[in-house]
């Protein structure tokens, strides 16, 4: 039989990929779209991140990355799809801080998160922000903490529900503070209800408020992470008055267990260069978030941590989803 050469060399390669069953894998995929399934709605700091990421990756790998939005249940419904999915790359997880929090949260789940979803790599880490009303009396942590204390039971804590991140933080300033607050669960926009004087402090995600504090609806008190952030130097830590106070959201990747390691440490490696690059690395700042590239190893090693620092926190303080 005579091959030509274009034959011979078609051959050729179709015998090493044979011979590297995880190169031939990982160089077809994704031979069609890709879901990244976001618990949260439209319109959420945690869907800019998810669209910005699944931009970058479309252009990047050739196929559309697609954000579908599965909001409902405290992100357990966009969750449980995933770890039912098919471990064959197509469908991904926008994991966030919520999913650490519910492993403790929830009694009964039909799925374990860290069991069942695997840690692809770490996008954002979010910064809080302890915001008041205006004509709070208070204008610093300290102030706050003096007044809280001289009228006990007083100060009404918004948040978007129980066990959500706003309750969390706040509970952990409770405990850490020796305060007390009414928590005031709302099914709308604390912060709406904060600027409206129906309750006096929040403890929110920067981009919800940040925008509002510019524009003096709102005053912030501190952030919550351990630094300052650039795009409010002058805006001290929780930390300078709190010793030890730290707290703050984080996105990432996951997928299904089982997901071909060549498919997760393509995606990790993907996700990092986009975390390099200086126009997305602005467009995080813009949000209040510093970039947090992490392989799958060490995104999984935040994840189980958290999953253990915010349990601590939902035990001492009682909480549970009504």
């Amino acid at each position: 039989m005579n091959f030509n050469r274009r034959q011979f060399l078609h051959a050729l390669g179709t015998a090493a990929l044979i011979a590297v069953p995880g190169l031939a894998r990982a160089q077809a995929w994704p031979a069609r779209p890709v879901r990244i399934v976001l618990g949260f709605p439209p319109g959420a700091s945690t869907d800019i991140v998810a669209r910005l990421m699944a931009q970058w990756l479309s252009e990047r790998l050739g196929q559309q990355f697609i954000v579908e939005n599965r909001p409902g249940a405290g992100t357990n419904i966009a969750t449980e799809a995933v770890a039912r999915a098919a471990p064959d790359g197509y469908t991904l997880l926008f994991v966030t801080q919520t999913n650490a929090i519910n492993a403790t949260l929830y009694e009964k789940l039909n799925f374990n998160f860290i069991r069942d979803i695997a840690p692809v790599a770490g996008i954002v880490r979010v910064a809080g922000l302890m915001v008041v009303n205006p004509a709070f009396p208070a204008k610093t942590v300290a102030e706050f903490i003096a007044y809280a204390k001289a009228n006990p039971g007083k100060i009404s804590m918004g948040s978007a529900g129980n066990g959500s991140a706003q309750h969390l933080y706040g509970a952990m300033f409770k405990i850490m503070t020796g305060i007390d607050m009414v928590h005031v669960p709302t099914s709308g926009q604390p912060l709406t209800d904060l600027a409206g004087g129906q309750v006096q402090v929040v403890f929110s995600p920067i981009p919800s408020a940040l925008q509002m504090v510019r524009a003096g609806t709102l005053r912030a008190l501190a952030v919550t992470t351990a630094d300052r952030l650039a795009v409010l130097p002058d805006t001290p830590t929780v930390g300078e008055t709190v010793k030890g106070y730290e707290a703050s959201g984080w996105f990432g990747l996951g997928a299904p267990v089982k997901t071909p390691p060549d498919i997760v440490e393509r995606l990790s490696k993907e996700v990092a260069a986009a975390l390099a690059d200086p126009t997305i690395k602005q467009r995080l700042a813009s949000l209040g978030g510093d970039p947090m590239p992490m392989t799958s190893a060490q995104f999984g090693a935040l994840i189980g941590a958290e999953t253990e620092r915010w349990g601590k926190v939902i035990r001492a303080a009682g909480i549970t989803v009504e």
